[in-house]
């Protein structure tokens, strides 16, 4: 696996047995801002840094990610010349590591002679490394998730968005997305055949069953319905209406885990602690772990109808009842079939009436009669499924390089 060496990481997952991850620099900007970010840890903490210390939980620091905690002004000026550089590179700051990666790939290639190369996107600098294996004649896989030119794509970037995007649908051995929609939306919009794609949504590993011991610094109330969001506040997703209703509403208390609060929201949840509870960044079992002790999970669709937040299939895992607010491609209707979950509009009177019935069902103790509650409900969504479904379109590709 080639991949980027981010020596701020200090938590990692553990690689598991047969893959080796060769990790190139950052480029030099990103590669400066990580090296003063993990000096500052060392000064604020006091510890030694030890870069992506694998499920060291203890390195992560307590109150905030190490990344939001102030740097001096060397480290904001650094920080600055970043946040240029992502101006300036496609499609972001990730692309100042296209050159080391470049040339690393080609070596990789003559060394291994791969029966398939696979680039998973985001960012778009993995197609265009694909570009250079396929142009080379090898079986190229693309794991392309959403499409690379969105309705949020800087306007300075959309072209080439688009031709990176065109050049990938069009020449990819075969490309991997995760909904119908963003299916159709590629293929109308490059003029390419069906066949070209394989479905493969996210998932969730069954053994992420109740198996975590509970975080005591986020006690849970009986006589309240525990609201738990873990994931990310992106522009293209508005949560502003379920936290108007939780403050609005009697026995209900949200608490979100996410690594960078907005300030709006950290503002409400000062407010109104007794309301909205902030957990701040959590490592993935805990955050496993809160999901697991919830009432109800709260999922947010993104603006964009052929984006489905990933974070929703993770829910299903956990084995609790789930509350989508807004549309997404087929979800909204997975979770009413199978009696899995609710589905409120996106507006606060209308997610205020859902929590107020979701309410009476927790003091009333009947959330589970109420919800389908087991572990195997969704088995076509379970990463061993989804895992065998990939080497069977692997295992295709590697024939017919043969």
């Amino acid at each position: 696996m080639l991949t980027v060496q981010r020596d701020a990481e200090r938590v990692r997952l553990p690689a598991p047995s047969g893959l080796v991850i060769d990790r190139t620099p950052p480029g030099a900007v990103s590669g400066l801002i990580a090296h003063v970010r993990a000096r500052h840890v060392v000064e604020q903490t006091g510890q030694p840094y030890a870069p992506g210390r694998a499920n060291d939980e203890s390195a992560v620091a307590s109150s905030a990610d190490f990344n939001e905690m102030s740097l001096n002004w060397k480290g904001r000026l650094v920080r600055q010349f970043d946040r240029a550089s992502g101006v300036l590179a496609f499609p972001d700051h990730f692309g100042q590591w296209a050159h080391a990666a470049r040339l690393r790939l080609k070596q990789l290639l003559d060394a291994f002679v791969p029966d398939v190369v696979i680039s998973s996107h985001e960012p778009a600098t993995t197609l265009e490394l694909g570009r250079v294996a396929r142009e080379r004649g090898f079986a190229w896989l693309v794991d392309l998730g959403d499409p690379v030119l969105t309705s949020y794509t800087p306007h300075r970037w959309r072209r080439r968005a688009h031709q990176v995007e065109a050049w990938t649908c069009r020449n990819a051995s075969q490309i991997i997305v995760t909904t119908p929609a963003t299916r159709d939306l590629l293929v109308a919009r490059h003029d390419v055949a069906f066949e070209r794609f394989s479905l493969l949504p996210q998932g969730y590993d069954r053994s992420d069953g109740p198996a975590y011991a509970p975080d005591k610094s986020l006690p849970v109330d009986p006589e309240t319905l525990e609201l738990v969001y873990t994931g990310s506040f992106y522009a293209f997703r508005r949560p502003q209406a379920l936290v108007e209703a939780v403050v609005a509403s009697s026995g209900v208390r949200l608490t979100v885990a996410t690594r960078t609060p907005p300030h709006w929201l950290m503002e409400v949840a000062e407010a109104h602690p007794a309301k909205v509870r902030l957990a701040g960044f959590l490592p993935h079992a805990e955050s496993l772990a809160l999901q697991q002790k919830s009432d109800v999970l709260v999922n947010i669709a993104n603006d964009d109808r052929v984006q489905t937040p990933g974070k929703v299939f993770e829910y299903l895992g956990a084995a609790r009842p789930i509350l989508h607010i807004g549309s997404s491609e087929g979800i909204a209707e997975l979770l009413q079939e199978r009696r899995r979950g609710v589905v409120a509009p996106e507006h606060p009177d209308a997610v205020r009436k859902v929590l107020g019935r979701l309410a009476e069902m927790k003091i009333a103790g009947s959330l589970a009669e109420h919800f389908d509650l087991r572990l195997d409900l969704f088995p076509e969504f379970e990463w061993k499924t989804l895992g065998d479904r990939l080497f069977g379109i692997v295992g295709e590709l590697s024939r017919e390089r043969r």
